[in-house]
């Protein structure tokens, strides 16, 4: 099992947590998600089917990249 924390600096509400969760949640073999508005962190858990790339390409399509670093803890 694999897990990222990051910052996703396009959050600005409760709404955008809830879009990340429930978009990147769908993703096959992603375990959890958990994003907070007012820290702009999201940590994603996941196994395989899914990978690193997969979630990232997926923020990136719904308007929510993370921030560089990627890796916050």
């Amino acid at each position: 099992m694999q897990s990222k924390t990051f910052v996703v600096p396009a959050i600005h509400c409760n709404h955008c947590t809830h879009t990340i969760k429930m978009e990147v949640g769908d993703i096959e073999g992603v375990e959890s998600v958990d994003a907070d508005a007012n820290s702009r962190r999201v940590t994603v858990t996941w196994d395989d089917p899914a990978t690193w790339d997969e979630i990232k390409s997926l923020l990136e399509e719904i308007n929510y990249p993370p921030a560089e670093p990627l890796q916050i803890s």
